[in-house]
C-alpha cells in the first residue's frame, strides 16, 4: 500500500472515529443477573442509565444479595457493550487491513 493511500485511509478513519464516539453514546445494552431479578442498562461508553430490581428482592436481610446482583448485572452489561464496540470497530476498520486485536484509541 503506498503512503498517500495509507494517509487517505487514516483521514477517513479519523472521521469515522468521530462518528463512532457519537454512536457509542447512543448504544444501550442491558445486563441481567439472578435469572432476571436484577437488570442494569448502560451506554456503549459505560454510563449507567437504569437499574431495575424485582420487588421480591426488597427485603432488608437480602440487601447484600441485591448488591451482588447489581454488580453482576453491570458486569454483564459492560461485556455486552464491549462486544458491541468490537463489532462497530470491525465494521469500521474492515478495509484497513489492521491486525486482529489491534485497538484504536477513542
Amino acid at each position: 500500500m503506498d503512503f498517500m493511500k495509507m494517509m487517505s485511509k487514516a483521514k477517513e478513519m479519523q472521521a469515522k472515529m468521530a462518528g463512532l464516539q457519537d454512536d457509542l453514546a447512543q448504544i444501550e445494552v442491558t445486563g441481567v443477573a439472578g435469572a432476571g431479578l436484577v437488570s442494569v442498562t448502560i451506554t456503549g461508553k459505560g454510563e449507567l442509565k437504569r437499574v431495575a430490581i424485582d420487588p421480591s428482592l426488597m427485603k432488608p436481610e437480602e440487601a447484600e444479595i441485591v448488591e451482588d446482583l447489581i454488580v453482576a448485572a453491570h458486569r454483564d452489561a459492560h461485556a455486552k457493550a464491549e462486544a458491541a464496540i468490537a463489532e462497530k470497530m470491525a465494521e469500521m476498520t474492515g478495509g484497513m487491513g489492521l491486525p486482529g486485536g489491534f485497538k484504536l484509541p477513542f
